[in-house]
């Protein structure tokens, strides 16, 4: 087709032709002869070209298969989340490798009882989170919420319980350095309590059994801050039946300070055989057992119980040894102005009480005795005080009171 078209005006890059009906047409100057001005006359053939357009449809089309195929078949797929390990306290939860497709991960985020829980670091690389702080045997629900530039997807929600303290399945031990004979003990005893045995240090790894402190494993324990016990920790749950308290089998632990119990199982057993040897030291039939029990049983010293105080015994201070001693009147506040010490005052009263033969206080109603009678007196009241300081029995013998 043959157009003839009158230049109108030439600019630097736009040229203004004009139709045989007065139409303005714009077009690139570049494309005219340079030899044009305005009034110039120009003929423009137009014609389709049928091969470039086959072969520009044919290269859209593959183009519109190619994103199909790469965008459009495949998309991410939902996280499956599962148990791992539980014991009282802790849950370790795992998933397969997330299937992002040709999608962008946005984020990873798991949820506890419909609530946020956390989002997990490094979703492509960490496959698995503990779940530490739980309450005992207790029942939770959980799932996985993945983020992509291709969608949303949650996964089925798991719902797990925590164990009970007689539950010592969730344990997983994993030993450390050990002497062989106590290595095989250790594993004979994890086997009968139904636990774990790991020979490395694991996320799911409760508690890390050794008697030194050193070893890349040990390390490992100690970074991830597993309780590293000695193996009586692991007896001390099977003697009880349940899981025990850890502190007082730490490594640098005093053994003191372990709280030993007895297997439920057999506790009504021992109690019954407690009582019958308690019920066969004691019998009612034999001459002076009933004199023995109905005596007041008399309090150890230094038993820690407290003692009732009264006005009269508030200042008496006991003697050395076990038991108590002569009690010691109180100092009484100086008189007229002197300054005596108790100590100084003791010695005088001892002093006087030695001058005066150990004289004792008559009544008035008393009858007189004769030398003889006062001599056998004396010898007599010395031999009764001497004999109840030795004892310590407060109250025994004759205690004279020394005037103050």
């Amino acid at each position: 087709m043959l157009v003839s078209l009158t230049v109108g005006k030439v600019d630097a890059g736009v040229a203004v032709l004009l139709t045989e009906d007065k139409r303005l047409i714009e077009f690139p100057s570049i494309l005219l002869p340079p030899s044009i001005t305005s009034g110039s006359i120009v003929d423009i053939t137009v014609s389709q070209n049928g091969d470039a357009e086959a072969t520009s449809q044919k290269s859209f089309q593959s183009l519109q298969k190619r994103i199909l195929n790469t965008y459009g078949l495949h998309s991410p797929s939902p996280p499956a989340l599962r148990l791992r390990n539980a014991t009282q306290t802790s849950l370790v939860l795992e998933w397969d490798p997330i299937d992002l497709a040709t999608s962008s991960l946005k984020s990873l985020t798991l949820y506890r009882n419909g609530s946020k829980a956390g989002s997990i670091p490094r979703p492509k690389e960490m496959l698995q989170t503990k779940i530490s702080g739980l309450a005992v045997d207790t029942e939770y629900s959980f799932h996985l919420v993945l983020r992509t530039t291709g969608g949303t997807f949650s996964s089925p929600t798991l719902t797990v319980r925590t164990h009970k303290m007689t539950d010592l399945s969730g344990i997983t031990v994993t030993p450390g350095i050990l002497p062989p004979q106590l290595r095989d003990s250790l594993e004979t005893a994890v086997d009968r309590i139904g636990a774990k045995l790991a020979d490395s240090v694991r996320i799911d790894t409760t508690h890390f059994v050794c008697t030194e402190g050193r070893g890349p494993e040990w390390e490992r324990a100690s970074e991830m801050n597993i309780p590293i016990v000695r193996p009586e920790w692991v007896e001390g749950c099977e003697r009880e039946g349940r899981i025990v308290g850890v502190r007082g089998y730490y490594l640098n632990a005093n053994p003191k300070d372990r709280q030993v119990g007895a297997n439920p199982a057999f506790s009504g057993n021992a109690a019954a055989g407690e009582q019958s040897r308690q019920g066969s030291m004691i019998q009612p039939n034999t001459p002076g057992a009933a004199s023995q029990t109905s005596l007041p049983s008399r309090s150890a010293p230094n038993s820690g119980q407290h003692r009732p105080t009264s006005p009269e015994r508030d200042g008496y201070v006991t003697g050395p040894g076990n038991g108590p001693g002569p009690e010691i009147p109180p100092t009484p506040p100086p008189k007229d102005g002197s300054q005596r010490l108790g100590h100084d005052q003791e010695e005088d009263e001892a002093d006087e009480e030695e001058d005066s033969g150990s004289e004792t206080e008559e009544p008035d109603s008393a009858r007189p005795r004769d030398s003889d009678d006062e001599t056998t007196l004396a010898a007599s009241e010395k031999e009764g005080r001497k004999v109840s300081v030795e004892d310590g029995d407060e109250g025994t013998g004759d205690m004279d009171e020394v005037p103050l």
